[in-house]
């Protein structure tokens, strides 16, 4: 059974930074893509970050570009998301998603299979 199991969330000050682990189970991480998605309050879902672990191509949205960075470790079949210079914009719950490899990043929600419980990341200001 695939499960993803995000963590890593927690309270941090505009400026600062936080890392959110997405550890992956009962599949191979590089032969999938993970994603990143937030969701703030009163807010749709929005697509973040994206990685074809295999290959390590990544993709951004525009509103982090810059400011934050995903990896993974294949070795501990897990996914980070390395967040720096934080934003109050940036509170949200954070999710991590996957679907099998075919080819291409995907920002839309609806082409991801699997998908772990949120980590709350709120940002002071």
């Amino acid at each position: 059974e695939v499960q993803l199991q995000a963590s890593g969330g927690g309270l941090v000050q505009a400026g600062g930074s936080l890392t959110l682990s997405c550890a992956g189970s009962g599949f191979t991480l590089e032969d999938y893509a993970i994603g990143w998605f937030r969701q703030a309050p009163g807010k749709e879902r929005e697509w973040v970050s994206c990685i074809s672990d295999g290959d390590g191509d990544t993709m951004y949205a525009k509103s982090v570009k810059g400011r934050f960075t995903i990896s993974s470790d294949l070795a501990k079949n897990t996914v980070y998301l390395q967040m720096n210079s934080v934003k109050p914009e940036d509170t949200a719950v954070y999710y991590c998603a996957g679907y099998v490899w075919h080819g291409f990043l995907e920002r839309s929600a609806a082409e991801y299979d699997y998908w772990g419980q949120g980590t709350q990341v709120t940002v002071s200001s």
